[in-house]
């Protein structure tokens, strides 16, 4: 039979090898069996596993859900999970006698019963089809977000410069006396043990306070690339309701992905209608749609804050435009990209697209006009949405490596 060694303080149930009394906090050392709980523990790290599996098949339709995007630090978020659910005994809700149904002969994934009229049917009315089973797997918005991002990654980081910034990186590398008992070092704090009853003379595992050692970490300053990425988005008045949210729902992502993982990039927001302004994040998300559009002001501004604070030769530039493609003076925007390309790591087009252009591409003048100038530059990239859930492959069209920009270079 198999058994593991595990701290228990005097007093707690179960027998032990070695218990210590003499008016101390003692430890005795377990050796109860603990197959059954080992498996129970994979049988779950393994369902999790599944799960984070078919959300990240889904993270088109998790992402672009409102409640999640304005949903809290900490919040717990419920996510259903269509025909998985984690392994528990079940009982027949009719009472039958004996162990199992069936002759025998059934293999997995036949359907060996069902319970009543079930399924889905007409407004109130009893159903006669099999429904669907869902599972509500819930997660902290921050698990969530360390899914969404853990693929993604600032395309064709170069090292420019010599004007590097420094950002604040945990390692759990050096060891204390005290700390989280979550963090309690169990190898170290045997061994100091060990060690100390042999010096005593003492043959037994006696475990004091002493003798127990944390992990405990460091903020340590590490290098990063500089980088700026520059937001812009158009609020014009042939932006409706769904396009903004759109264009609010990528970057949002966009914002929270460069904070989690490029803690030191630098963020500049542009608003756009017939003009464009530098905005701080606040307004740059909660702004109105009105007015006409003139894109090329943004992408002239963008120019213009580059030559003033960002110096192409010290920074990684990354420029992204969301408009509905609405726009006066397509080749001006064409000619300010042709300008941009020069000094830009990578430059993002996304339009939100509807049915009413009839281009082969579904694109607006405007993304045509891109795509037809630049089919032949990878660092300008074009995409299109049509609906909520084309946000994250958006997201992992832009900030994907692109290994075809690092061989241009």
């Amino acid at each position: 039979m198999c058994g593991r060694i595990q701290l228990y303080p005097l007093g707690t149930f179960g027998r032990g090898l070695h218990a210590v009394e003499n008016g101390r906090q003692g430890y005795w050392l377990s050796t109860d069996s603990w197959d059954l709980h080992r498996r129970a523990e994979k049988d779950r790290l393994r369902h999790n596993e599944k799960v984070k599996e078919v959300i990240k098949q889904n993270l088109g339709e998790i992402i672009g859900q409102q409640d999640i995007i304005t949903a809290e630090d900490g919040k717990i978020v419920k996510i259903p999970i269509r025909g998985l659910e984690l392994p528990h005994i079940r009982y027949d809700p009719h009472g039958k006698k004996g162990v199992g149904q069936g002759s025998g002969g059934s293999q997995p994934g036949d359907v060996i019963g069902r319970s009543g009229s079930q399924g889905q049917g007409a407004g109130k009315q009893a159903g006669t089809e099999p429904g669907i089973d869902f599972y509500e797997a819930e997660f902290t918005v921050e698990e969530l977000v360390q899914m969404v991002f853990e693929d993604l990654h600032l395309p064709n980081l170069r090292e420019k410069g010599t004007k590097d910034i420094l950002a604040d990186q945990v390692r759990f590398d050096t060891i204390a006396r005290r700390g989280a008992q979550s963090n309690l070092d169990k190898k170290r704090t045997l061994l100091n043990a060990w060690k100390r009853n042999a010096a005593e003379g003492n043959p037994s595992w006696e475990i004091r306070e002493e003798d127990k050692r944390f992990r405990s970490w460091e903020i340590v300053p590490e290098k990063q690339r500089n980088a700026v990425v520059i937001a812009m988005r158009d609020v014009s008045g042939s932006m409706g309701e769904f396009e903004a949210y759109i264009a609010r729902s990528f970057y949002y992502w966009m914002t929270r992905f460069l904070r989690t993982k490029y803690t030191a990039t630098e963020i500049v927001f542009i608003t756009c209608h017939t003009e464009a302004k530098e905005v701080d994040e606040h307004t740059f998300f909660a702004a109105g749609d009105s007015g006409g559009t003139r894109l090329s002001a943004a992408y002239k501004l963008a120019l213009e804050i580059l030559e003033k604070r960002y110096n192409p030769r010290e920074w990684n530039i990354y420029p992204f435009m969301f408009s509905d493609g609405y726009n006066w003076g397509d080749h001006e925007v064409v000619e300010y990209i042709r300008k941009l390309v020069e000094y830009a790591n990578l430059i993002g087009y996304g339009e939100i697209a509807n049915d009413l252009w009839g281009s082969s591409s579904g694109l607006a003048p405007l993304g045509q006009a891109i795509t037809e100038a630049f089919q032949d530059d990878p660092r300008v990239v074009v995409v299109k949405i049509t609906s909520k859930e084309d946000v994250w492959p958006a997201l992992k069209r832009f900030f994907s490596q692109h290994p075809e920009v690092a061989a241009a270079w």
